[in-house]
């Protein structure tokens, strides 16, 4: 079963900031997509199965941003 799911992250302001998330969210275990809208800071993450949301933050973190609440 795949799951999708919308994050917010903040603090992302150039291509750069889009590339690092989707990296470091990528490398993620079961996750199979990701996709960042700089405009809004929404983060799309389609996955095999639901992703705990302090391992999405742990990896939004190494990228040097943070997942909003």
């Amino acid at each position: 079963m795949s799951t999708t799911s919308v994050h917010r992250v903040t603090g992302m302001t150039c291509d750069h900031c889009v590339r690092a998330v989707e990296q470091e969210v990528g490398t993620i275990a079961g996750v199979t997509a990701v996709h960042v809208d700089l405009a809004t800071g929404e983060v799309t993450v389609s996955s095999s199965h639901e992703i705990p949301r302090a391992e999405l933050a742990a990896a939004v973190d190494e990228a040097g941003y943070e997942l909003a609440s």
